[in-house]
């Protein structure tokens, strides 16, 4: 049984250096030492831990199940002794190594003022945006920040706080207006509509869309949030898209105003293990600025 000690930290270094790099030539040449020693401290570990962390082949070698755990808490605790080593030093605003930050695709607009902050004042770090729908495992470093809309997540040793509502309004293109003439939100009927209707979907104003708009008044069907935006800002139908995303459209004609009824939660979810990084409290210090800076400058669309 591995001990919660400090007495494997240096073969626990060794073995995240060839799991990063995949050969014990190349974490050898990383560290500074011999390849015997690198394979010394491999066997020692997987002595302490009483199960292979390594799975030899003839280009390298590949993780284990339990080398996976390894390098989850190897890579976690190489972050923090990383982000002490700059406290003590006094480097605070000298961050090094990389931040990944994964969101929706349309939350980009929101999150990427942050990123570019971020980035000029910290040029040393690699950044890596990940675009997606899942909820990145944090811990098992897939990324260090996540937006996240919807359900609270509920995942032990997350933190989870809420960045903000995301909500959403009716519109239609100024393109359509002038086609249709003057839209009354009371009456709709007759007005085509671009999304999607008759099926439970995890959006905010499906239950809008189910019960007003029929199959029929659909000019076009679809559920990704980009394609409807795309669609309604090219005058095919009303439809409905995030505030943020149509502010920026001075084609866009507000039919519906959002509010909190078509609204969203945003979260931000970090691991309980590098949440109080400086690295990580940096970024998360720059989103919350630029986020009350949009939110302040935000127009309004009539």
């Amino acid at each position: 049984m591995l001990r919660t000690d400090m007495e494997y930290w240096t073969e626990l270094r060794t073995a995240l250096m060839v799991a990063r790099l995949g050969t014990v030539s190349a974490a050898a040449d990383a560290l500074g030492v011999h390849r015997a020693t690198v394979n010394r401290h491999v066997e020692t570990l997987e002595g302490a831990f009483g199960d292979t962390l390594f799975q030899r082949h003839a280009r390298g070698y590949a993780l284990t199940d339990a080398g996976r755990d390894m390098l989850e808490v190897a890579s976690r605790a190489d972050e923090m002794f990383a982000d002490l080593a700059g406290r003590a030093r006094g480097k605070a605003g000298q961050l090094s190594g990389s931040l990944i930050v994964t969101a929706l695709a349309g939350v980009a607009p929101l999150v990427m003022p942050a990123i570019r902050d971020f980035h000029l004042a910290h040029p040393q770090i690699a950044l890596e945006f990940v675009a997606g729908a899942q909820l990145a495992r944090l811990e098992h470093g897939e990324a260090h920040v996540a937006v996240r809309a919807g359900a609270k997540p509920e995942v032990p040793d997350y933190v989870v706080t809420l960045y903000r509502r995301l909500r959403f309004g009716l519109y239609a293109s100024r393109d359509y207006r002038d086609r249709a003439g003057p839209i009354d939100p009371d009456r709709l009927d007759g007005h085509r509509f671009v999304g999607s209707v008759g099926a439970p979907r995890p959006v905010p104003y499906a239950d809008w869309m189910n019960a007003n708009v029929p199959p029929e008044a659909l000019a076009l069907q679809t559920t990704d949030q980009q394609v409807l935006h795309s669609a309604v800002c090219d005058g095919l139908g009303l439809g409905f898209l995030a505030e943020h995303d149509a502010c920026v459209r001075p084609d866009l004609v507000e039919i519906i105003a959002p509010g909190d009824a078509w609204s969203t939660a945003l979260w931000v979810v970090t691991h309980v293990d590098l949440h109080r990084t400086t690295k990580v409290q940096t970024f998360l210090s720059h989103l919350r600025v630029r986020i009350l800076a949009e939110t302040a400058a935000r127009p309004a669309i009539r």
